[in-house]
């Protein structure tokens, strides 16, 4: 086990949750505050959810781009502090509700003002910020100039009934294939919008950028998430077909979900575009080693979601309404990390092993050193079972060193509101095994977290907080309604702070503890 995983402790948070006056969490002054405030808490890990932006429902994980940055996480303030934006430009966002972000009403304020943020740059920047952006540009034209070109076909691509379409169902033809002619018409027309969205992603890496160097300087190591799949409106789709299983309209013929379990008698149909693997294997895994390449250089962790499928995919014909009709097709994983490791040396990669995993599975796992996942939530269901079951994996007892421990992630419930659909029953169980009184649920599974003989242990700060179902993150197989929370003005105090670094104190997590 390498230096990087070494015994610490943190918190998840994505940026969009943390407090400020301007709709949304954001890149600047709030998210330095909370670095700050990690480092007061003896905190060595942020982990944040995926920072592409979003399309279908609001979510991280449905982004139009697995390289690009989320234009709603760019700090307004920051832009007036360059002279891009005006102080009174501001005032539409402080209108905006502050306790829970209503995408619709901040995308149709906000990407106005940075796109005349935008403007104003390319008709003004001084010749040092000139050159940076062009050089950004340049460092990243692999996916850059894909990107800035869809999202401009989009905007003039409006779908009845408002918003934007999905490319491969509703933009002309010839540039949903990418018809030469075509491209370069767009590229043309459409010219000062593509400047306009290369811009922003200039901002948005530039304060990525700042904030990394910030934690650094604190000791401070973030948590990124790389989902396994795109989504099928995404810049990644839409320029590089041949490496998908697609119909003659490039549109998916098969998709992703989980097959009929315990939980659901019809399956999880995800509905993402899966890889064509021997396309891949073809050309050496060259997509996913620059996916691994660049994520790498964003975080100091990559926690890869549904680990599970490079192994093996469950596999849906397109078109189905549910997840029932689908079949498992082996995946080349161990190939491509294979690959990756050849190009890139050992990768600090955590591997989310949640759900049915099979030894295989296990056994990539193992062979490549990523650490897996233990949720304490999972621990305890004991409804089902008749009672707690001594070899659940998720029990303390039974953690593994080279693991990172949670007391939930943002698919679950807060800790206190999965705590209010126990049964009397599973709450004395729960009692028993701790063996002491719950008084305060959230507060003692943090501290069994922290205790925990996993190598990092990571709370969402909701968890740190105490708080309910009101605050949970995102409840899965739920049309709307997710990723909207964000945390109070006051909820990062002095007095959470000192809490929580006596517990990583105690249990050797603080950055100053002995190891």
């Amino acid at each position: 086990m390498t230096d990087r995983f070494r015994r610490a402790s943190g918190i998840l948070l994505h940026p969009t949750s943390l407090p400020g006056p301007y709709g949304v969490g954001e890149l600047g002054a709030g998210a330095l505050a909370f670095l700050d405030f990690l480092a007061k808490a003896g905190q060595g890990l942020w982990q944040v959810l995926p920072l592409g932006p979003t399309g279908y429902g609001d979510s991280p994980y449905a982004s139009f781009s697995t390289f690009a940055g989320n234009p709603l996480l760019v700090s307004v303030e920051e832009l007036v502090a360059a002279g891009d934006l005006e102080a009174g430009d501001l005032e539409v966002l402080r209108q905006l509700p502050r306790a829970a972000v209503d995408y619709g009403r901040l995308s149709a304020v906000k990407l106005p003002l940075l796109r005349l943020a935008a403007r104003r740059f390319l008709a003004g920047a001084t010749p040092a910020r000139r050159e940076a952006y062009e050089r950004f540009c340049e460092e990243e034209r692999a996916w850059l100039e894909d990107f800035a070109l869809f999202m401009a076909v989009k905007d003039r691509m409006p779908a009845a009934g408002g918003g934007t379409t999905a490319w491969n169902f509703r933009w002309d033809r010839d540039i949903a294939e990418r018809v030469p002619a075509a491209l370069e018409r767009w590229r043309r027309d459409a010219a000062d919008a593509v400047a306009e969205w290369k811009v922003i992603q200039f901002h948005f890496f530039a304060q990525w950028r700042a904030l990394r160097e910030h934690a650094r300087a604190l000791g401070i190591r973030i948590i990124g998430d790389l989902p396994i799949f795109v989504a099928p409106d995404s810049a990644d789709l839409w320029a590089n077909p041949e490496l998908f299983k697609l119909d003659g309209r490039r549109r998916p013929a098969v998709v992703s979900g989980v097959p009929p379990d315990y939980f659901s008698s019809t399956g999880q149909l995800w509905g993402n575009p899966l890889y064509d693997w021997e396309e891949m294997r073809r050309q050496g895994f060259a997509w996913w080693i620059e996916r691994l390449r660049f994520a790498l250089r964003m975080f100091d962790f990559v926690r890869i979601d549904h680990f599970r499928g490079f192994q093996a995919c469950w596999e849906v014909p397109a078109g189905e309404p549910t997840a029932v009709h689908g079949r498992w097709v082996e995946t080349p994983g161990s190939e491509l990390f294979d690959e990756a490791r050849r190009a890139l040396g050992d990768m600090p990669v955590i591997a989310e092993d949640l759900g049915v995993i099979t030894p295989e599975v296990e056994q990539m796992r193992e062979r490549f050193g990523f650490p897996g996942m233990i949720i304490l939530q999972f621990a305890f269901d004991a409804r089902e079972a008749g009672g707690l079951d001594p070899a659940n994996r998720f029990l303390p007892h039974n953690h593994r060193r080279d693991s990172v421990v949670y007391t939930g992630t943002h698919d679950n419930d807060t800790t206190v509101g999965w705590f209010a659909d126990r049964t009397a029953e599973e709450r004395r169980l729960i009692g028993r095994y701790l063996g002491c009184r719950l008084r305060d649920v959230a507060r003692s599974f943090v501290r069994l977290a922290m205790s925990s003989v996993a190598r990092h242990a990571v709370v969402p700060l909701q968890d740190t907080l105490g708080l309910g179902r009101e605050a949970r993150m995102n409840t899965p197989s739920t049309p709307g309604g997710n990723w909207r929370w964000r945390a109070g003005d006051g909820a990062l105090a002095p007095g959470l702070a000192e809490e929580l670094h006596e517990l990583a104190a105690l249990y050797g997590r603080a950055p100053d503890a002995r190891r």
